[in-house]
């Protein structure tokens, strides 16, 4: 008789029960947020955990403020002045200029975001519905497609998969613009099924001949690139009856002519694909190794996987129901799957920022608060993880290449970088004209009312920053650094209290701070720190 291979645990989708103390805010906000600011653990630990999550799965569909000119400093705009949005202006000229501009953007919401999940959830869409700014080389169209994400982020994903069937970006990427009755392409009806619904899973059959009958649906989508919309071109399409396999209950698509045809098949399409159970367990597999771990084993399959799916199934592919049974479960809070995921770069860059309230420049000098959040997309670059490029339309690997997954994100080139980034930020800085970026020691300190106890101060740095406990001889050695060295606690609460009863004495600060800039950065260069 076979038998069910060793579960890292046998935890499901009942309520968690737990305590909802430090330990679990922590572990609910690292992942669903992008580092953790210390005010929010104390607004999430004076609330329920089904509070807590309502408040992230709220999310506020005003459209943020778009990207703006802040290029004329490096090339005049004639339509859009310094200061104001391009996102209207459909100037191919100037894609590059913009195409950074929107970067810039997005990583400047990423900076800035609320308490929802929203960030979160527009970067997890990115990767799902993968495209490549270098491919796509039109700035507005970037923008687009970032704003049906988050317009969409935790809505429906039937109505989702139809915008982005529909989206700009996507028909130049994968080719839709292209595919006509005389030349069906192949790329978006291949991608749909094995990538953006389907998948790759064990019940997913669909056929070649599905690809193909999938493309001359497809066919006859134009974009008009004086103006961003997408249109339909009935002498491009494909009138014929499009014939499906067994996987599709043989189901036949009848062509359609007329203005409508295009959407009108496209309709039918999508409720054909929908129809299949493997949709739902092929978002709900993605959303779960994003959120919780890498390694879905047969008992996380039938315990979490299932019951998740049956839930996004039965609720017609509502995306918010799906996630607020997973954060409000006890699998998502099992021990096993804290402190268990490597940080994304993107994480990782914009978490130091939000985490240590590193000053930024303000909207009164857009130019350089743009470079700025281009500085912190810069570096999630550099870490591999470029915001609006990932590798290819599958996404970054670190989500679905087996076996390594998240551990792609750590290896002999990115690790040495990660450190040097936050030994960069917690010495001399990174210094550009007009603003530095720079951990501000004192005022992180002056944060917690522990600061002028050094064991104290130190296990709620640890709390903080590291996912796992710290062995006492490794305490020890932090407090050697806090205490300069030095034996008796009074050291380093001394030098805080001279510090706080003279603000304005520099070298007093200099003392302080350069202690806890020290400290931060052998915390920092710990494998721990890598961990959420």
């Amino acid at each position: 008789m076979a038998t069910m291979a060793k579960a890292r645990t046998n935890s499901g989708i009942a309520s968690y029960v737990g305590p909802w103390d430090n330990a679990a805010v922590l572990h609910l906000l690292r992942r669903v947020h992008f580092g953790v600011v210390k005010e929010d653990i104390a607004f999430f630990k004076g609330i329920t955990l089904a509070q807590a999550v309502d408040n992230i799965l709220t999310i506020d569909y005003t459209p943020p403020a778009p990207p703006i000119n802040n290029y004329n400093d490096r090339s005049a705009d004639p339509n859009i002045p310094a200061g104001s949005t391009w996102v209207n202006d459909y100037n191919s000229q100037l894609n590059n200029l913009r195409m950074r501009s929107y970067k810039m953007w997005w990583s400047g919401q990423i900076i800035n975001h609320d308490r929802s999940i929203r960030e979160q959830m527009v970067l997890f869409w990115h990767n799902h519905f993968s495209t490549q700014a270098d491919v796509i080389n039109w700035g507005n169209f970037g923008y687009q497609n970032n704003a049906k994400l988050r317009n969409n982020c935790l809505k429906n994903f039937k109505s989702l998969v139809k915008e982005m069937t529909l989206d700009p970006a996507m028909l130049i990427f994968l080719n839709g613009e292209r595919n006509t009755s005389a030349a069906p392409d192949e790329n978006y009806s291949r991608e749909l099924q094995e990538l953006f619904t389907l998948g790759k899973g064990p019940e997913s059959n669909y056929t070649e001949n599905d690809v193909i009958a999938g493309a001359k649906i497809l066919t006859g989508w134009r974009i008009n690139k004086q103006n961003g919309n997408v249109y339909f071109q009935e002498n491009r399409h494909d009138s014929t009856d499009k014939q499906f396999s067994s996987f599709y209950n043989n189901t036949i698509v009848t062509g359609q002519t007329g203005a409508n045809a295009g959407e009108q098949e496209l309709d039918a399409l999508l409720d054909m694909i929908m129809a299949q159970n493997e949709v739902a367990k092929h978002i709900v597999r993605k959303l779960y190794r994003w959120f919780v771990y890498y390694d879905i084993d047969e008992a996380t399959e039938a315990n979490v996987i299932t019951p998740l799916a049956t839930i996004f199934r039965n609720g017609n592919y509502e995306i918010k129901p799906v996630l607020k049974a997973l954060l409000e479960s006890e699998h998502f809070f099992d021990l096993a799957n804290r402190g268990a995921l490597i940080k994304s770069p993107a994480s990782f860059t914009h978490g130091l920022c939000r985490t240590y309230n590193i000053s930024l420049p303000g909207s009164t000098d857009f130019v350089e608060q743009y470079n700025a959040w281009g500085n912190f997309a810069s570096f999630s670059t550099l870490l591999q993880q470029e915001l609006a490029d990932p590798p290819s339309v599958a996404g970054w690997p670190a989500y679905y290449q087996i076996p390594q997954y998240h551990e792609l994100w750590i290896n002999s080139d990115t690790l040495p970088k990660r450190n040097t980034l936050t030994d960069r930020l917690t010495t001399n800085g990174y210094n550009y004209t007009g603003y530095s970026l720079k951990i501000d020691a004192v005022n992180f300190a002056e944060s917690f009312d522990s600061v002028t106890n050094p064991s104290a101060f130190i296990d709620d740095l640890l709390v903080l920053l590291h996912t796992l406990p710290a062995e006492e001889n490794q305490k020890a050695y932090m407090k050697t650094i806090l205490l300069s060295g030095q034996l008796e606690d009074h050291y380093w609460s001394d030098a805080w209290t001279a510090y706080i009863n003279d603000r304005n004495n520099e070298s007093k600060k200099r003392v302080v701070s350069q202690r806890i800039l020290f400290l931060l950065k052998y915390l920092m260069n710990l494998g721990e720190y890598q961990l959420s």
